[in-house]
């Protein structure tokens, strides 16, 4: 890995002109995992119409940030059953301008979103991914920057609101029905731990 691990992920109150920066920047110097050069694109296009694209408010499109977290052993991934949308994929969600960048977002909503303390984020994406969603009530976008997150030893995970349901499952056997792309996502995060 080319930066260090980090668990100290909460920066000072930041705008989304900073949030932005960080993800034109991390983005730009990235090269992405194969399946998702098309993503990639699009999403850095999308990062060229500025800061705007980081929040939930920008109609049609906007950038979110989300985990794949692995087991202390690294055998198994922490999958969500999503609450709206009924399909097992990894936790994730929108950016806030106090994220600060988006590897924070995707600790930030790892954390919220597993009820696990302690993970470690890799802040070297994994993968990127745009999908369809319905987003406050019309149709969108989601430009989803994906990061690997390490759980400590013990972790015990709390299925949160957004969810149906949480499990850890070998990535050679996902559950089904899986979101798109989660199988290549997370065959992607797994490649980070090489």
């Amino acid at each position: 890995m080319s930066e260090t691990l980090r668990t100290d992920l909460e920066p000072p109150a930041a705008d989304t002109a900073a949030l932005h920066a960080d993800a034109v920047r991390l983005l730009a110097g990235w090269t992405p995992p194969p399946g998702a050069q098309d993503d990639w694109s699009r999403t850095t296009a999308l990062l060229a119409q500025g800061p705007q694209v980081m929040g939930k408010p920008h109609p049609g499109a906007h950038v979110t940030a989300s985990a794949v977290i692995v087991s202390a052993d690294r055998s198994r991934v922490l999958l969500c059953l999503h609450g709206k949308h009924n399909v097992w994929c990894q936790v994730g969600g929108h950016c806030e301008p106090e994220d600060g960048t988006l590897a924070a977002a995707a600790l930030r909503e790892a954390t919220e979103e597993s009820g696990i303390a302690g993970l470690v984020v890799d802040p070297v994406p994994a993968d990127v991914d745009v999908h369809h969603v319905t987003c406050a009530g019309r149709p969108s976008l989601h430009h989803d920057v994906i990061f690997l997150v390490y759980a400590p030893e013990g972790a015990v995970e709390q299925v949160s609101e957004e969810s149906h349901a949480l499990g850890w499952f070998a990535p050679a056997e996902l559950p089904h029905p899986l979101g798109t792309d989660t199988e290549r996502v997370v065959r992607s995060a797994m490649a980070r731990l090489g």
